[in-house]
């Protein structure tokens, strides 16, 4: 006999899973959230998105007072307070984690801690501790979420091994770092140890660091990383590693030769794995593949009234906005009210090193592998007055448009508050919008966004600025 009957059942309370739920419930959906961990939120919240950024915004503060000179401000005596740092990370972790319980409530929604597992047709088993209850629900939602994926031969020890949850935990800053993977995880915490003087290598096995992007912005985010002093190593793949007393010995291959290298800590940033296990999808119709599930646009899997989200979804990006989006998406199909199905190409990707990556839609030779005649456009933020005034005007701003008719395909931006400006590039690509549309919109001036004005132009030759 079922405990509770619901519309919808979610496993996981991350930010795919508890957009889902609150959404849900203003729709009318009677709705549970379960979730193995005692608070909500998940990995963006707890050891992702949230307290990376905040780390990320301690650096940035940092590195201005480093240059305070340049700006007129005399300082004398800057001290980096670590504890202190930790511990600010934590409190803004915490003040949304009691957020998102309080909305729960508000929201109506049942949250159950414990394991939740599939135990048939519109059935999920919740185990806490010794206890066991079943929930019956009309759809189950799948919003399980992601692990950090390790090498063989590695494993976190929470001191010279390290994952993007251990990384923010270390007692002092390491004085060596070596970074395994030049994805956004990785370049992320490249930049903020190095800014707080950590001797940073990173090590990628493909031939380009971010290499998701544009090309143009992997060759130019490089040559910001070397510029600060972080050392890249790319075509370098991983064989094995060697721990001591003193720290970690990382043997790769680079060019057909073996080489070793030496650091105090090394940070695995290789990807994520999903955590599909031991929730019985193999019980289902689902159609599994090494761990993610294939589903339609709509987030429905092969087995009726079974939805996935977020992270586990095969082909596409691990990101918190994209599992915000899907889940909207699946409960509204299940609410049978008005939605735009998931596009891929519709999701914008963010990295927040420095310089900061923003980009949407396709690259230019994504373009070009789909037969679309490319016009492209291209502006510095060299020629932007406020990242003049910002004193950071590294980086620039590429429009990739179909030729014939203007249509915009993509928007590449490396530079200051790129994961800012691409909303407007977001804005355009949803509403189909041409470069000739952007042209005539009016950019407020002194801005950073005004540069995407100039990008567009230049896709016409009408730059006005350089």
């Amino acid at each position: 006999m079922a405990d509770a009957t619901y519309d919808l059942a979610i496993l996981g309370s991350g930010p795919g899973g508890y957009t889902a739920a609150f959404r849900a419930a203003k729709l009318g959906l009677k709705t549970a959230m379960i979730e193995k961990d005692s608070k909500l939120g998940g990995t963006c919240l707890h050891v992702g998105c949230i307290p990376t950024k905040a780390l990320l915004f301690t650096a940035e503060i940092y590195d201005y007072i480093q240059r305070a000179d340049e700006f007129g401000i005399k300082v004398t005596g800057v001290k980096l307070d670590w504890p202190r740092l930790l511990a600010r990370k934590r409190e803004v972790v915490t003040k949304h984690a009691q957020g998102l319980a309080m909305l729960a409530k508000k929201n109506k929604v049942d949250v159950l801690t414990g394991f939740g597992r599939l135990a048939g047709p519109g059935t999920v088993e919740v185990e806490s501790g010794k206890e066991k209850k079943q929930v019956k629900a009309k759809n189950i939602l799948l919003a399980t979420g992601s692990g950090a994926r390790m090498l063989p031969g590695l494993e976190d020890d929470g001191k010279r091994i390290l994952t993007n949850v251990s990384v923010m935990e270390l007692a002092e800053i390491p004085k060596s770092m070596i970074v395994i993977g030049a994805g956004a995880v990785g370049v992320e915490f490249a930049s903020i140890y190095k800014t707080f003087g950590t001797d940073v290598t990173i090590l990628e096995m493909l031939p380009r660091v971010v290499p998701n992007e544009d090309e143009e912005i992997s060759a130019e985010l490089e040559k910001h990383l070397k510029k600060r002093g972080i050392k890249c190593e790319t075509n370098a793949k991983y064989e094995s590693a060697k721990k001591d007393s003193k720290g970690v010995t990382i043997t790769y291959t680079k060019d057909g030769k073996k080489h070793d290298l030496s650091a105090e800590t090394v940070l695995c940033a290789v990807g994520r794995r999903p955590m599909t296990e031991g929730i019985n999808l193999e019980k289902t119709k689902a159609k599994v593949e090494r761990g993610y599930v294939h589903v339609n646009e709509w987030m429905e899997t092969a087995e009726p009234g079974l939805y996935a989200i977020g992270d586990i979804v095969a082909g596409m990006p691990w990101l918190a906005h994209a599992a915000m989006w899907q889940g909207m998406t699946a409960v509204a199909k299940m609410a049978g009210k008005p939605a735009q199905p998931v596009r891929r190409d519709r999701i914008p990707m963010v990295t927040f090193c420095e310089p900061q990556i923003g980009s949407i839609g396709l690259s230019e030779a994504q373009a070009k592998e789909k037969g679309y005649k490319v016009k492209v456009g291209k502006f510095p933020f060299l020629g932007n007055s406020k990242a003049t005034i910002l004193g950071a005007h590294g980086g620039f701003i590429k429009v990739v448009a179909d030729e014939k008719y203007g249509e915009l395909l993509g928007v590449h931006i490396i530079g200051p508050h790129a994961t800012e400006i691409i909303a407007e590039a977001t804005t355009a690509l949803q509403l189909e919008a041409t470069v000739d549309d952007l042209m005539a919109m009016v950019h407020a001036h002194p801005t950073l966004w005004e540069a995407m004005a100039d990008g567009v132009n230049s896709v016409r030759g009408l730059t006005i600025n350089i």
